[in-house]
Order: C-alpha cells, then structure tokens, then sequence
C-alpha cells in the first residue's frame, strides 16, 4: 500500500508520515478566538483538518484531536469590558455557535476543547520552567520570552533573526508580519481587567503560551501533528516551539501542516479585520446548504492552494453534491454486500495519501460516475456492478461527508413494489396503480424510467 505523505512546513518537503507511536496519532489543532462568529475562511482551515483526521482514521490509525479555545486575548478583554460582562460571559455565546458551526458542516469532534481560561496553572508552571531554563525575563510586572535565548527561532517560518534588537517587546496580542520580538509570557494586571492570581504575580497569560500548555496537557511533550492556517506560522507557532522545546529541551512537533488563506473576490485574505468575510450563517440565510458549504471549501483547491470564495464556487459546488445524490438513487436499493472495484478505490486511496490531494481524489470519482452512468443507461451494470458502485461511493463519502443516500426500504414497502411491478408485467394497471396510491400515502414516490423503478422518500 502506498505509504501516507504530507508536506512538513519545517522542511518544506512532502515526507512519509510515521507517528511516534504505532497507530496512535497525537494532533493538536489551533481553534477559535471566541470574541466573534467564526468565518469561513476560518472554516476553511476547520475543514482541511477534518480532512487530516478522517484519512488518518480511514487508514487505520487511532486518532487523539485537541483543539483550543482561545478564550482570553486583547479583544475578548476589551469586548466583555465594553458589555459588562465577565471573559465566560462573553464568551459563551460565541463557543456555542462554534459547535453548533461544527455541527453544520458535518466536522468530526476533536477529543479535546480545552478552554484557556481553564488552564492557567499549567501556563504558569511551563513558564517557570521557562524561567528555570534561562529564556524569560520581567519587565513592568510582566513575564517575556527572551528569543535570543533561543538559536533555532525563526525555522519554522524560514526567518532572519540574525540583526534581531536585544529587547525590543511586543506585548499586543496581534503584530506585524516578520518582526520578531520578545513576545509576552504573562502581563501584569491592568486596571479594570479581569486577572489570576498566581505566583508570577496578578495578571493573566499572554496569547501564545496557551497552546503549549494545552498541546502538552494532553498529548506529551512531543506531538505527531500541528495544524493550522498558515497567517499562524509567524508569530504563533514560532513562538510555541520556542516556548515548549525551551522548557523540555525535546523536539516539540514533528509535522507541521498549515492551509493556504480564503481569498474574496478581489485575491484578499478573507479576515474580520478586513471586514470581507462571510459567517456559516450569513451563507445558510442567502440560500446555500451546509453541504454545498462543506464541499466548496473542502474541493475547491488543495489546501496548500490560496481558495477564491465566491457564489460560483458554491453553485459548482451544490451542482456537484446533486449529481452524487441522483447516482446513489440511480444505484437503487442494493441488497448485497460488495467492495469497491479496485481501481477506483486505488486512485481515490492514492490521491488522498499523497498530500491530501482531495481535489484530484473528487475528478477520478466523478470519472468514475460518468462511466457508470453509462452502463446504467444502457443496462448493461449487473447488481454486483451496482453493489460495487455504491461501496465506492460510501467509501468516498467517509471523506466527503456531502451524500444523501436513499433510505432502505422496509420489508412491507419492498412487498408492495414487487406486486406492483407484478401486476405492471400482467397488464393490471389499475391495480399498480392502487399501490402506487398505497405507497404515496406511506411517503414513498415511485418514478418510472427506463433504468427500471425508483423510489424516494418525501421528507
């Protein structure tokens, strides 16, 4: 079987993916600043990592998910303060519509949802580990990390450090592009901010500490798999490396997967401080389903690809869905147990393993359909040929989660269309018709074509 490979962002190669423990993968996954409704460019990036943890699940490894809740930063500060509520208070609302989001598009549940605000003793001690080791110092009260202390900052995004200024702060939760400085660890308590109480003094952590907390909480010291979008590369996932592998002196990550931006209509970032984005929500109230959302955003591009989001793309998208929906009722009701045939499910298999090629996985399927289709037309597709194409199309859907399948029919129901189709073949037509009547009234739609009888269920 060929081998699972995915491209590293520390290396820039695509390499052979083995985790640290046979058939067990540790990942962690950057989630939500819940201080608003989460887009669909950020979404974008949900779905490539729901893409990661169903191939890895489909080939056959144990999968442990963790994804943080940043739940505590500049703006949740400033935004609960405004409104006179509490950071959970705030919050809340925001976390709820997360999952019901998630639950929309059909992503698959991590294992974990810590909440930063739940684990600020584990941030003060990696800090004092810090400490410990020599890479931080304390400047008005609060804790910063010192980069110079740190050789190898910088690899993970391919930086320059070497004319870094010795001190130079950021102490702002969000900061420039390539412009490393020593970042904050913990801040000193500001008047009218909610704070902790801890040994580093009253205050409250700075934006990236929480994920090398969380990520090592839970998964150990040294993880198979770090994701994100790759506007986290620098300063965030350079400054988590920087913190955890200065507090254990172990390799933090070993893959690091990023996925490329959501772009609007004009090439830009899709971003709330561009104010271009959409919500999940603003989408299902212009018309669009939560599957032609999903499978836009999972197909339109490979994940190392910048995606243009735009009504086309969802049409295409929803078009796309539809054609799967009526080659599985085409199918029809199949009735017994089949593979699918080898050599689509090799390319399918194939394409996903390299890279995640989603997008090349997607052609070879429809490929597939159009042949198919051709064979059903002509009448030529056996049962077992049937049976064979709908294995393929579960198969597939594992991944894609966007098909709507006919429902099995009940042994009463099954009963009536054979005697109907009996008393079609003796020329009874009033009886087959009084079982049509029959079968409308318990919900069930028959259309006959020349592929035979098919039946839907009306919802």
């Amino acid at each position: 079987m060929t081998p699972l490979r995915l491209h590293n962002t520390m290396s820039g190669q695509i390499e052979e993916f083995v985790p640290l423990e046979p058939g067990h993968v540790r990942m962690y996954t950057c989630g939500p600043t819940v201080h608003d409704y989460s887009h669909i460019g950020n979404f974008r990036t949900f779905l490539f990592e729901d893409l990661l943890r169903r191939v890895l699940r489909q080939q056959g490894y144990q999968v442990t998910q963790v994804m943080n809740l940043t739940d505590v930063e500049d703006r949740i500060i400033k935004k609960a303060a405004e409104r006179g509520q509490t950071i959970d208070e705030f919050t809340e609302q925001y976390i709820d519509a997360f999952f019901q989001d998630l639950d929309t598009l059909r992503i698959e549940r991590a294992e974990h949802y810590p909440r930063a605000t739940r684990h600020i003793f584990e941030m003060v001690s990696l800090i004092e580990r810090l400490t410990e080791n020599g890479h931080t110092y304390v400047a008005d009260g609060s804790t910063y990390y010192r980069i110079s202390s740190f050789p190898r900052y910088g690899a993970l995004a391919h930086l320059d450090v070497s004319g870094l200024k010795a001190g130079a702060r950021v102490d702002v939760d969000e900061y420039g592009k390539d412009d490393p400085r020593d970042f904050a660890l913990w801040k000193a308590r500001k008047a009218g901010e909610q704070s902790w109480e801890t040994p580093l003094g009253p205050g409250r952590p700075g934006w990236h500490i929480e994920c090398s907390a969380m990520s090592m909480q839970y998964l150990g010291e040294t993880l198979d798999i770090h994701a994100g979008g790759v506007d986290l590369i620098f300063p965030h996932h350079e400054d988590e490396i920087a913190q955890s592998e200065g507090a254990t002196g172990k390799p933090f990550v070993r893959y690091w997967l990023h996925a490329q931006h959501l772009q609007d209509a004009t090439g830009e970032k899709m971003s709330k401080r561009l104010r271009n984005f959409s919500t999940v929500r603003d989408l299902l109230a212009e018309g669009y389903t939560p599957r032609a959302i999903r499978y836009a955003l999972l197909t339109g591009a490979h994940y190392r690809s910048p995606l243009a989001f735009s009504p086309e793309l969802l049409r295409a998208a929803d078009s796309a869905v539809k054609r799967l929906d009526e080659f599985a009722v085409r199918l029809g009701g199949v009735t017994v147990d089949a593979e699918p045939p080898a050599e689509i499910r090799q390319r399918w298999d194939d394409a996903l393993r390299d890279d995640l090629n989603l997008p090349a996985a997607v052609g070879f399927l429809f490929e597939f359909v159009k042949t198919f289709n051709t064979r059903l037309e002509s009448g030529q597709a056996t049962p077992e040929e049937r049976a064979g194409a709908m294995a393929m199309l579960r198969h597939a859907n594992r991944i894609l989660d966007v098909i709507e399948f006919p429902e099995a029919l009940d042994s009463e129901v099954e009963k009536l269309i054979a005697e109907r189709q009996a008393a079609r073949d003796r020329r009874d037509f009033a009886a087959a018709d009084e079982i049509r009547q029959r079968l409308l009234a318990m919900g069930i739609q028959l259309d006959d074509t020349k592929d035979g009888t098919r039946w839907k269920r009306l919802r």
